[in-house]
């Protein structure tokens, strides 16, 4: 592994030697790369949104419907299922 020396605000070093000491985290190094895994995976999942969003932006505007035609549409779709299993 790679080390490297890095300065924390006295606010963040208290934060990091509490979780030390409450085992949260057996050292400052397990600390630092849980969160750094927890920020690639929040980045990674803004890219997935801002995709999402750019798709919906570049599809276009949807066709004007009421509230009983977007849910028929919605649920034709879906399998049937019965609540009843009569044979």
């Amino acid at each position: 592994m790679t080390q490297h020396s890095i300065s924390l605000t006295p606010p963040n070093d208290e934060w990091l030697k509490n979780q030390i000491d409450t085992k949260e985290f057996s050292s400052k190094s397990e600390a630092f790369n849980y969160l750094i895994k927890q920020a690639r995976s929040q980045e990674e999942y803004y890219e997935f949104v801002r995709a999402k969003i750019d798709k919906g932006e570049k599809s276009g505007f949807a066709k004007k419907q009421t509230r009983e035609e977007m849910l028929a549409e919605f649920k034709k779709d879906l399998p049937e299922v019965s609540l009843f299993n009569i044979s």
